[in-house]
């Protein structure tokens, strides 16, 4: 038995946990839906389970719950690493002390220590630290744009695209070109998702990626520079909009792997 935690943005239109769930089905496995708000962790019958977290709501109360069925259970992702994906600070933190490129980073509220990193820089990216689907990205050049601390400040790379590739189990399995006119290339932001092949680069640093923030699997985003490619950041609950690989699939495959793997 499978148990799932469905994505909580999910529509009749775009439902990721769906996809995945009858993949589960069609290849013989069990599910059984989980709702977080629901489970008291202190009496919960859940042991040595298989939770595959397909999203969750961002507040204290879901992520608590899962941290505590975690001491017992096999949940994929850990809560820990959707944390990790989550803050944008710790990730670049993890992916820069492992020496994956990545841009150069600022994290502060100190005004002054920011206004230097911008004039060294000339343009930067500021971005909400726990921010999802490119909201409240913009391109700055001055302290007067910085708005409220902490700031969490990234070296602008010029281009006009994106890459997310879709890791499982610290493989590159499927990746789009995401194109748009505006900084912030998502979907979700107007833009377009085009399929593309996965090369050697691409699959050499999105796989360091996922495994350095801890995912069974997450969205890795990379920008194309003149060495190759740096990572953006990692999503711990990704869509896959677009892809020409069946990912649902894909991922209902891992899932029962390791289900099965907790009863052998």
């Amino acid at each position: 038995m499978i148990h799932v935690v469905p994505k909580p943005t999910d529509t009749r239109d775009d439902n990721s946990t769906g996809a995945v769930v009858r993949e589960i089905r069609q290849q013989g496995g069990e599910v059984r839906f989980l709702d977080l708000d629901r489970i008291d962790p202190f009496s919960s019958d859940l042991e040595d389970a298989l939770i595959w977290v397909c999203g969750m709501t961002q507040d204290g109360h879901q992520y608590e719950v899962l941290q505590a069925l975690a001491l017992a259970n096999r949940i994929v992702n850990t809560p820990r690493s959707i944390a990790t994906c989550a803050s944008k600070v710790l990730t670049s933190v993890l992916i820069e002390r492992a020496g994956i490129p990545s841009p150069k980073t600022l994290f502060t509220r100190d005004e002054d220590t920011a206004a230097r990193f911008i004039a060294s820089l000339g343009k930067v990216v500021i971005k909400p630290v726990y921010g999802f689907d490119g909201h409240g990205i913009f391109l700055i050049d001055s302290p007067d744009q910085l708005g409220s601390p902490p700031w969490y400040l990234q070296e602008y790379i010029p281009n006009d695209r994106d890459f997310r590739i879709f890791v499982i189990d610290g493989e590159a399995v499927g990746a789009i070109m995401r194109v748009s006119d505006t900084l912030a290339h998502n979907i979700h932001q107007g833009g377009s998702g085009i399929p593309c092949a996965i090369d050697d680069a691409m699959q050499e640093v999105a796989g360091a990626a996922a495994r350095v923030v801890g995912v069974d699997y997450g969205g890795v985003d990379l920008l194309r520079t003149g060495d190759g490619y740096c990572v953006l950041e990692v999503n711990g609950t990704p869509n896959w909009h677009c892809m020409a690989v069946p990912i649902p699939a894909l991922l209902a495959s891992y899932l029962i792997e390791k289900e099965r793997e907790l009863h052998t």
